[in-house]
């Protein structure tokens, strides 16, 4: 099993916009192979720096699963749009991926 992560780090005020991007996208994952759920978490506030933190997570059967993903029309379609939409972010989303050692 693999779990694919982006973290983005949203400018305070913008949490609403960057969530409706999320609910409104058009999204095939569940066209691809492998794919096994997605979830959109939010994170802690960063007053200091004036960002709260969010997560895309995806779990797939396998990393070569989610490369093929990655190379993909689908993929393409679904980030097409990608930093033109209204909520600013600090920075660019930090990938993180994460093989499983141990699950139940």
């Amino acid at each position: 099993m693999y779990i694919a992560m982006n973290r983005f780090k949203v400018v305070r005020g913008s949490e609403e916009d960057f969530e409706n991007v999320w609910k409104g996208r058009d999204s095939s994952l569940h066209e691809m192979k492998g794919f096994q759920q997605f979830h959109l978490l939010k994170g802690p506030v960063n007053e200091a720096e004036g960002y709260t933190l969010y997560a895309s997570h995806t779990v797939w059967d396998s990393f070569d699963d989610f490369s093929a993903w990655t190379k993909s029309e689908q993929f393409r379609a679904s980030h097409r749009n990608a930093g033109t939409t209204k909520p600013s972010y600090l920075g660019h989303p930090t990938f993180e991926g994460f093989s499983i050692v141990e699950g139940a």
